[in-house]
């Protein structure tokens, strides 16, 4: 399923407006998804197409699904914080979404890259039903524990994020990964694949059969 109409708006963020566009369902929607784009300073933005296919994703499972971009990219105001600001500005915009269609709706949080390690962060302030982390930048950034049942996909020739640096992260928390084998870390001619695992993991498909 693929959105019919984008709504491109600005929210109110710690450092100024934020640039956001959001997805809804015609039907009551089952969760709010909120997703976080790679690195502002090496080209992430809300348009980046792994973002565009979680986005994709979670609305195809009757999600709002809203992603932005981050302090400092296309229209959104203020400067790269190195993670701290970026957290804020996701709180920020969850908090509208929430506000917008339901604060008692269940929270999936999804990221790629930079946006994964952002994630995490948010995921310790909200406690959502899921995590999904795409391609997660360990070792560059501090990340920490997450639940056993995140969702972590990565590829087996990633040059920005060794393979290696994941599993070093994940093995301590006995945290699975599914590696896509031959994928680099934008996921070139593999985001189909991408969102048909996600889709197959998450805790509850379409249909919002419960698979805990």
């Amino acid at each position: 399923m693929t959105p019919r109409t984008t709504e491109r708006l600005s929210v109110d963020g710690p450092a100024g407006s934020l640039e956001t566009l959001i997805n809804a369902p015609s039907a009551a929607p089952r969760g709010v998804a909120l997703i976080c784009h790679p690195h502002p300073l090496q080209g992430g933005t809300l348009d980046n197409k792994v973002v565009q296919t979680l986005a994709k994703t979670f609305f195809a499972l009757n999600y709002v699904a809203a992603r932005f971009n981050f302090r400092g990219v296309g229209q959104s105001a203020g400067t790269f914080d190195e993670g701290d600001g970026e957290t804020d500005d996701a709180l920020a915009v969850l908090d509208f979404v929430r506000k917008r269609y339901a604060a008692s709706l269940p929270v999936a949080l999804a990221g790629f890259s930079f946006g994964a390690f952002v994630q995490t962060r948010v995921a310790a302030k909200v406690q959502p039903e899921g995590l999904v982390l795409i391609g997660p930048a360990v070792k560059r950034f501090q990340l920490p524990s997450v639940p056993a049942d995140t969702i972590v996909v990565h590829g087996e020739e990633d040059d920005v994020v060794p393979l290696a640096d994941v599993f070093a992260w994940a093995r301590p928390q006995q945290l699975p990964l599914v590696v896509f084998p031959g994928c680099g870390h934008f996921f070139h001619g593999r985001l189909p694949q991408l969102a048909r695992v996600v889709t197959s993991l998450w805790p509850r498909d379409a249909r919002g059969d419960a698979r805990r």
